[in-house]
């Protein structure tokens, strides 16, 4: 069924805990956010996809027009994105051949309300939509496409933090209550690079050993930071979150690399080394993260989407 009226819309994504050890079952909380993206759909009489993306500005970034009969034959491009465009839209026929099997075709408009340095799902919103659009599950979508844990999924489908674990390669996902009496003192910092979470995962994939008492751990780790009642507490969660992730993938944490003269803790979130952290602070550290030439802090209340139905 094509949506005509309103726009398919997916959530963006933090992962709080569990990088990396999420693919082999840990626990995670995960994190819907207020940014994400959209898709409209409009039937045109030509049998041709007119694809448009467009930047948090309203801005062209991407553009292409493929012929519908291309989408399920190998086709040459120089521009990667229109491959990978053209792969995911021929997976998602792969899973559902009514898909696209029309007489006409389609203007496809894509909306991001994020940068898309920003490492917030620009694929994952982006596969989320598509899956709805086709009427295919998201996870198989992503599994034969980017590949990943899923918990990206979860995210642009929940509109409440999640805990997200895999349990016999199956997404486990359960709404969480996750509202910190401190999030006046949480904030996210984008460190001016997108970390690719497939370099990421691969390298956590060649390096993992002995994780099973790490799964442990942060199981532990994940459980208890959603009942954190005060900054402390939570401050020594993240703490010993960060040690336990740095033995595993032989990298040192980002507030020892970056910020060791800060008086707050630093959490990496996701694939470490780009995207965004979490920081803690008694404080607005707006000022001394901008004096590291790391322009965008934003707050916790300012980032999470909060619970809804």
């Amino acid at each position: 069924m094509i949506n005509l009226n309103e726009p398919y819309y997916s959530n963006g994504k933090l992962l709080i805990s569990g990088e990396y050890l999420v693919l082999d079952g840990a626990l995670s909380l995960a994190i819907p956010t207020k940014y994400g993206q959209s898709l409209i759909v409009e039937p045109i009489d030509e049998p041709r996809l007119i694809w448009e993306s467009l930047d948090e500005n309203g801005h062209l970034w991407f553009k292409d027009d493929i012929l519908i009969k291309q989408i399920t034959s190998p086709i040459v491009s120089s521009n990667d994105l229109s491959n990978r465009l053209v792969q995911i839209l021929n997976t998602a026929k792969q899973l559902n051949p009514d898909f696209l099997n029309t007489m006409g075709g389609f203007k496809v408009t894509t909306s991001l309300t994020f940068p898309k340095n920003w490492g917030l799902g620009t694929s994952s919103t982006l596969i989320n939509n598509i899956a709805n659009w086709a009427g295919i599950d998201a996870y198989k979508l992503l599994e034969k496409t980017f590949g990943g844990s899923g918990y990206d999924i979860a995210c642009a489908q929940h509109n409440h933090p999640i805990f997200y674990h895999l349990e016999n390669d199956k997404p486990i996902v359960e709404d969480v209550e996750f509202n910190p009496l401190f999030k006046q003192h949480l904030y996210f910092v984008y460190l001016n690079k997108k970390q690719n979470s497939r370099d990421g995962i691969s390298n956590y994939k060649e390096n993992r050993t002995h994780i099973k008492s790490s799964i442990i751990q942060i199981n532990e780790i994940t459980s208890h930071l959603v009942s954190c009642k005060s900054l402390e507490d939570f401050d020594s969660l993240i703490l010993k979150h960060e040690h336990i992730i740095s033995n595993i993938i032989k990298q040192q944490p980002v507030k020892e690399v970056l910020f060791n003269d800060f008086s707050g803790q630093i959490k990496s979130l996701g694939a470490w080394g780009g995207d965004f952290i979490l920081a803690t602070s008694k404080g607005n550290p707006t000022a001394y993260f901008r004096s590291k030439g790391f322009e965008t802090v934003i707050s916790y209340d300012s980032m999470v989407l909060k619970n809804k139905t």
